[in-house]
C-alpha cells in the first residue's frame, strides 16, 4: 500500500510551506492538491493557484510525488495546460502525477460563464481533454513539429510543445471515473484510476459501491486488453459520510478495507481546524509514525 495526503490550497506560502515539506518528511509517498477555481463550501475562504503551489512545492521537497487532485476541462485547455504539466514535472525533476476528472458541475462549471453541460457533454468533453493532453505530453520536439487537432471541445493549430516534462513516455494520468464511460476513459488511457465511490452513499454501502467500481474496471480492462493488475488503484478515504483522520483506528479499517479490495494507493486529507475535513494534527502525527510499519 502507499499513502497520499491532499493539502487543499488555502494558506499563505509560509504555513503551506511547512505541510508540504512535512508531509515528505512524515513519509506518504504522494501529496496532492485540489485543481479548482474554489471549491463547494470553502468558496468563500482563501484559495490558491494549483500550478504556482505544486511548482512551489516540488522547490521544498525532493522525494514525495505531487499531483492534481483532480484536474478538468471546466476551466482549462489542453496546450497551456500541457505546457503548465510538463513544467512541473521538469522542475519537479519527474515527481509531477496528472490526476484529471471530467470536471464537476459546481463553483468551476459556472463561473466563466459557461453553460450547464449534460452528463453526455461533460463526459465528451472529458475524452477529448485527455485524448489531447495525451497527444501533447507524449509529443517529441521537432522542426517545424506542430500537433494541430479541432474537436468539439478544443482546437489547437500547430502547437509547439517546447519544454517537455521529465517523465516518458508522458507524467502518468490518474483518471478521475465512478460512471461506467469514464471508466472505460480510464482503462484506455490511465496509469492509475482514482474513485470517491458512489455518491450520497456512506458506511457499509459506500464500500459496497467501492467494491463494485473497481469489478468494473476490472472488466473495463480486460475488454482493452490490459491486465486488471497494470494499473495502479486510488481510494479517496474521506468520502462515504466520514474522515478517516478521526483516529489512527479509523484510518487503519479504511487502509485494511481498501487493501482488500485491492487497493494500491490511499489518499486522506490534511486536517482543518474546522468544517470538512476537520481534525486534529496529533492524530495526522500518530498515524505517520506508523507509516514505514503499514507500507512494510
Amino acid at each position: 500500500m502507499r499513502y497520499g495526503i491532499v493539502i487543499l490550497p488555502q494558506d499563505r506560502w509560509p504555513i503551506a510551506r511547512e505541510k508540504w515539506v512535512a508531509a515528505e518528511a512524515y513519509g506518504f509517498d504522494h501529496a496532492w492538491t485540489y485543481d479548482h477555481l474554489s471549491w463547494r463550501s470553502l468558496a468563500d475562504e482563501p484559495w490558491f493557484g494549483t500550478i504556482p503551489t505544486l511548482t512551489a512545492a516540488a522547490c521544498v521537497t525532493s522525494r514525495i510525488r505531487l499531483g492534481t487532485f483532480v484536474s478538468s476541462p471546466n476551466f482549462r485547455h489542453p496546450v497551456p495546460f500541457a505546457k503548465e504539466i510538463a513544467t512541473v514535472d521538469d522542475i519537479s525533476a519527474g515527481r509531477f502525477v496528472l490526476g484529471v476528472g471530467s470536471g464537476g458541475t459546481g463553483f468551476d462549471a459556472v463561473t466563466l460563464g459557461q453553460t450547464e453541460l449534460t452528463p453526455r457533454q461533460r463526459h465528451e468533453r472529458f475524452v477529448e481533454f485527455v485524448t489531447d493532453l495525451d497527444v501533447l505530453l507524449r509529443h517529441e520536439i521537432a522542426p517545424g513539429g506542430g500537433i494541430s487537432f479541432s474537436g468539439d471541445w478544443f482546437t489547437a493549430v500547430q502547437a509547439r510543445m517546447v519544454g517537455a516534462g521529465v517523465q516518458r513516455p508522458r507524467v502518468p494520468f490518474v483518471i478521475a471515473a465512478n460512471g461506467p464511460r469514464g471508466i472505460r476513459l480510464a482503462a484506455r488511457y490511465g496509469d492509475g484510476w482514482v474513485t470517491t465511490g458512489a455518491d450520497g452513499a456512506d458506511g457499509e454501502a459506500w464500500w459496497t459501491s467501492v467494491r463494485d467500481l473497481s469489478a468494473r474496471l476490472d472488466d473495463a480492462l480486460q475488454k482493452e486488453g490490459r491486465d486488471p493488475a497494470s494499473i495502479d488503484r486510488y481510494l479517496n478515504l474521506d468520502s462515504g459520510g466520514s474522515y478517516s483522520l478521526q483516529s489512527v483506528a479509523a484510518f487503519d479499517t479504511a487502509v485494511g478495507l481498501a487493501a482488500e479490495l485491492g487497493f494500491t494507493d490511499v489518499l486522506t486529507h490534511w486536517p482543518r481546524a474546522d468544517g470538512i475535513y476537520a481534525g486534529n494534527r496529533g492524530v495526522l502525527d500518530a498515524v505517520a509514525a506508523g507509516l514505514p510499519a503499514r507500507t512494510s
